[in-house]
This record gives structure tokens, sequence and C-alpha cells, in this order.
């Protein structure tokens, strides 16, 4: 996915803005990038590669090279930014958090227009280096704005470091976050609210969906006011999200503990204990054990010193067992009992298999499985949050392929409604695949209801198919 921060003060913010960037490292795991700017000695850049490292020990040692009030930290899991973009706007650097899918038609069209992509990576185009290049084709800042989100399919939310200040520019349907967080002398802009507390900023509002304002040290000018549409991404609760964060002023922790409660006062499931798979399903389990009244143990550990996050090797046997790697079961809890595990998706369903065949290593008697989220059926097109190339990879799809042949959208639609035939026929043949003595996945409805907005302001696509990158309506 990719997270970043902005900051600007009224005295020097590089501290705040290292930090503040740091914690939004869970975000994306391949590339990040600060900038700050003096209005006198212009910017200073930094872009490193986070694959085999972490954010604090490839930037810590360069942070006497910034100098400015106001700059942009970014995680990305695309491109390398910040971009620095000298144009008849004024000089300028911006970072995104996106997922175009008509780069390469869009990037045509640009080169159509004379114009050119200088930041190539492994013959890549750079679309944050696209995103600054179409924005420069306005007259404005806004207007280059709204002409990039009509011409892309997909998302792009960005922050733009000026010398008027910072302009933070949400995508049209808000399907990722932009909070603004203010302290005394200073304003911030970050995609995860968890930023804010250790550096005393408060949180003031998130930006709404189309929404462009501009930060000063003063405070918020909004350039261009919110669209009442929305379709916030619901897989930033169950997954994305850390547990102290806030997006539409809910908190990440209280939807995945309501979620698990809920779930658990469903299920007739004996069971002697709860487990969370490490770390987005802790929440859920935790709510579970509430739910259900059973007693929640730590019968699996995540190993922090040197797994303390994801790297995505190039192989994939060998990103298998990194995943595996990871988690240490704890056999003196697991043997001879009946364990419910909670875990925020299943993917592909490879990892989860190696852990269910661990538990029962380990003496487990049964195994049963329980989902924060519905079944995964298609596809993310608006943010991508795993490293699937295609639908296929998922192991909902895989199945449907095996018991339908040819697949179509009426197909698939009776395959995500909640309980009919066809839905408990995939689970129960996913769980004979991974080898667990029952599987549930929370139902769409319940999820909705656990965030507390309305089902029409989330995005749900990943799990029911509604909405369609390839609509107007969609772009932005």
């Amino acid at each position: 996915m990719g997270g970043f921060f902005g900051t600007i003060a009224k005295s020097d913010c590089v501290n705040d803005l290292f930090y503040g960037t740091d914690y939004n490292s869970h975000l994306g795991t391949k590339r990040a990038g600060m900038v700050t700017l003096d209005n006198e000695r212009g910017f200073s850049r930094s872009i490193h590669n986070l694959e085999r490292d972490y954010f604090r020990s490839k930037f810590e040692d360069e942070l006497d090279k910034f100098y400015g009030n106001k700059g942009l930290g970014v995680i990305s899991d695309t491109d390398p930014q910040p971009i620095i973009v000298n144009s008849h706007l004024g000089r300028y650097a911006v970072v995104t958090v996106a997922k175009i899918n008509n780069l390469r038609a869009l990037a045509d069209d640009l080169l159509a227009q004379r114009m050119h992509l200088s930041e190539m990576s492994a013959n890549q185009i750079n679309q944050t280096e696209l995103v600054a290049l179409t924005i420069n084709m306005g007259n404005s800042f806004v207007e280059g704005i709204n002409l990039l989100f009509d011409k892309i399919e997909g998302s792009c939310s960005m922050l733009i470091l000026t010398e008027d200040g910072i302009i933070a520019a949400r995508d049209r349907w808000g399907r990722t976050p932009i909070v603004i967080g203010q302290k005394e002398g200073a304003y911030a802009v970050t995609s995860e609210t968890a930023s804010f507390p250790n550096l005393d900023f408060k949180r003031v509002r998130d930006v709404g969906p189309g929404e462009i304002v501009r930060l000063t040290a003063e405070g918020v000018e909004v350039l261009q006011a919110p669209r009442e549409e929305q379709q916030i991404c619901s897989f930033l609760w169950v997954y994305y999200g850390f547990p102290t964060s806030e997006y539409e002023g809910i908190n990440v922790e209280y939807v995945r503990e309501n979620n698990g409660k809920m779930m658990g006062e469903e299920d007739d499931t004996e069971a002697d204990m709860v487990c969370g798979i490490p770390d987005s399903g802790v929440g859920m389990a935790l709510g579970y054990a509430e739910g259900h009244g059973i007693p929640y143990k730590r019968a699996v550990l995540k190993y922090t010193p040197t797994w303390p996050r994801s790297f995505t090797p190039s192989n994939q046997s060998r990103r298998d067992l990194v995943a595996k790697m990871k988690l240490i079961p704890n056999r003196e809890i697991l043997a001879g009992e009946r364990i419910v595990f909670c875990d925020d998706s299943i993917v592909r369903g490879t990892q989860l298999r190696d852990n269910v065949r661990m538990f029962f290593e380990y003496g487990a008697r049964e195994v049963h499985g329980r989902i924060s989220c519905p079944p995964l059926v298609y596809g993310c097109p608006f943010i991508g949050f795993t490293s699937s190339k295609s639908d296929m990879e998922l192991i909902t799809r895989r199945i449907i392929q095996d018991f339908e042949g040819e697949v179509d959208e009426e197909v698939l639609k009776r395959y995500t409604k909640t309980d009919s035939a066809e839905y408990h026929r995939m689970v129960e043949e996913i769980a004979r695949r991974l080898g667990l003595t029952s599987l549930r996945f929370n139902k769409i409805e319940t999820l909705v209801a656990s965030i507390g907005m309305p089902k029409h302001k989330i995005c749900t696509h990943c799990f029911d198919g509604t909405g369609c990158p390839m609509k107007r309506q969609c772009k932005g």
C-alpha cells in the first residue's frame, strides 16, 4: 500500500518528519524517502531501498543534512519517491499513495505531447513522476490535480511540498486516508494517526474524498471542498491499519475487537481457547474470546528481534519460508487443546496451511479458523494489498474454477453471496485444502456493522466485486 507524513512548523521540522514517517513503516516494504524545503537553500532529499532494512536505520545518520521548517516523508510499495519538480507552478516535491492501472496509456499520452519520463527504475514507469507531469499540465495545482483525477483508473492520494506550504489531496473516492494533526506552532498530515501521539500532535480531522487543502504553520486552507460520495477501503481496519490509528474517526483496534466479538457471539463451535495470528489477527481474537466466552491465549508468537516486518524476496518459495519463519508455536499451550485461531484474511492460503499443519504437529486436537473478513474473491484495483499479479492466485478463484470451469460475473456473484449454497461449498473446500477442522469467514454485513459506516461509503470490492475501475465514477 504505502503511507506518508508531512509537517510544516514555525521552527525546524526534521525530527518530527523523521519519526512521523517512521510510524508509517508497516504500510510498505520497498522504498522510503524524505524531502525538506528551505526557501533560501532549496530542497534536501534522500531515497532508500527498504527491502532488506528499516526506515530508521537507513535515514538516521543522514538527518543532519536536512534543513527547513517543512517536509514530506513516504513509505512506498511502488516507486522511488519523493519526486522534485521545477515547473511553471514553481518548484515543488510530491509523494503519492497510489495504484494507477492505466499507467502505460497515460505515459504514452504524455510522450505524444513531447514530454519526457526521466525517473525510470528497472525500466518501469515511476508513477509519482507521471503524477507530477500530469499536474504540471494544469494552470494551478488544483486544476492539475483534478486533471490527474479525471485521467487515472485506480486511486491516488498525494502530498505536495511547495514554498507556500503543503498541499494534501485525497483521491476522489477517499479509498486511502489522509488525516490532519496540530500542535503548538505546527501542523502535520499523514496516512496514519498513530504518527501523532508521541510527537504531541492532536488529530484535527480527516481530509475528505476529493478534498484539496493547503497547510501552513498557521492553519489549514481548503482549496477544494470534499465530495459527498465515498468508498474508503474496508481492509484498512481488517489488515493495514496500526491498532491505535483512526480513519474517519473510527479506531482500528475497536473495529477488530468488535468484529471478533460479533463473530464469537454467533459461533456455536466448542473450543478450549482462541489465539490471534500476529499482528492483525490479535484484536479480532480478543473480541472473539469475549463474545464466545473462551480464554484468549498466545499459542503462537511473532519473533520480532529479527522478523519485525515483512519483506518480499523475489523467489516465491523463499517468500513462503520467510512468512513461516516469523511465527513460533507454543507447544505447552497447544498440546491436547481445541483451538480457534483468528487471522485477518486468506489470500493464497500457503502460509495458513503451514500454520494449521504446525498447530496439529504441536499437539492440537482440533484447529478452527476464523477470518476477520469475507472471502477474497476479487483482486483490488484500487490499492493492491498483495503482490498477486492475477485474481487466479486467490485460493477462492482457483476453487471456483475447479468447481465451475468457465467463470463469469454471474457465477462469482453466487459465491460471494453470504450463506448461499455456493458460498458454503467454497468455504468447506478451503477448509479441506488447508487441513482445518472448521472454517468460518466473517460476514460482509458483520464487517460493515463493526466499522459503523454506511455500506455505500465503504469499499468492499475484494469481497463482492462492487465498484469498477473502468467506470468513470471509480476514477481518481
